[in-house]
């Protein structure tokens, strides 16, 4: 039986949850039975446990809130990468600073992502859902936008539906694209406050763009995001790419996996990821499903469906 104590009943419950109720979460992700008794948890195994539950502890201290499922699931997929094994990266030196908030990498693949996005001017981030290469993006960008090293941070994607027509939308050209930004969205207001969101975009410091606009333009002192590549025809894809000035900076992503474009249009994502090789200044960061940090449950879904060849 492998045991762990707490020094205090706060950092237990920060860990363990109210009435203990992250216990059965953990006996899920760790295939084991846990045993919580006073200020002890235990477990027969793995051989992991202590260091694991340790971890757990420190994170939930520095943190100082009770972690969720989620926090639980990314701590533990950092903890058993071979990343971690075998290349240790510093969490600090990894790190994204966004409004006093520090986004740490929860993955080695994010932190190779993160390091690219430090180092080169075009970014591709190609892999399943729940890897965070979209937050990652995000917290990159608001970074360089808030520091004052870029100007402007522009938010684009194909406007492509999923499978269903949401038909006519109204109000200006915002509101028509913003249920389909909203991923994009969800990662700004983790890191920004409704407030400073809507001032950033009424001094013009975040733009809204439908990718059919961006032909024409050059873009200087900004940051750029195309998501849902996948969704871009190789026309598309090429015009964007063609956009960018010397002064800015691109990040692409997508998941090929979801491609909802009409038969037999071929993805500009898949076909630039098969032409732009050994380019200075372009990085493609391929995240697969053991990098997926979102839940243990997306990615057993994620793992039936590749089984399953769909």
């Amino acid at each position: 039986m492998r045991s762990v104590y707490f020094d205090d009943s706060k950092t237990m419950s920060w860990v363990l949850g109210i009435n203990d109720r992250n216990t059965q979460y953990l006996e899920i992700l760790l295939s084991n039975e846990i045993y919580v008794k006073g200020n002890c948890i235990s477990a027969d195994g793995p051989d992991y446990f202590e260091e694991f539950i340790s971890k757990l502890i420190k994170t939930a201290k520095e943190r100082k809130e009770e972690l969720s499922e989620s926090e639980i699931f990314m701590e533990y997929q950092l903890f058993n990468s071979e990343f971690e094994v075998n290349k240790p990266f510093s969490k600090k030196e990894c790190s994204i600073i966004v409004n006093n908030k520090s986004v740490y990498p929860k993955s080695s693949k994010q932190a190779e992502f993160i390091d690219a996005l430090n180092t080169n001017q075009i970014n591709f981030a190609v892999g399943p859902a729940g890897t965070g290469k979209t937050f990652l993006a995000i917290a990159h960008a608001l970074s360089q936008l808030l520091s004052g090293k870029k100007q402007k941070l522009v938010l684009t994607r194909p406007v492509v539906e999923a499978g269903e027509s949401l038909g006519f939308l109204p109000g200006d050209l915002s509101q028509k694209l913003n249920p389909y930004l909203k991923p994009l969205y969800d990662s700004m207001e983790y890191l920004l406050t409704p407030s400073q969101i809507k001032k950033l975009e009424e001094n013009g410091a975040i733009e809204i763009s439908p990718l059919a606009y961006m032909r024409g333009r050059s873009i200087n002192k900004a940051v750029i995001i195309l998501d849902e590549a996948q969704n871009t025809t190789k026309s598309q894809m090429k015009m964007f790419l063609t956009r960018l000035g010397e002064s800015s900076q691109a990040i692409i992503t997508g998941d090929i996996t979801q491609i909802d474009l009409p038969k037999n249009t071929a993805s500009g994502l898949v076909h630039a990821l098969s032409i732009l090789n050994d380019i200075e200044g372009l990085k493609i960061t391929e995240f697969s499903k053991n990098d997926i940090i979102r839940s243990r449950i997306v990615k057993e879904i994620i793992s039936c469906y590749d089984r399953e060849g769909k």
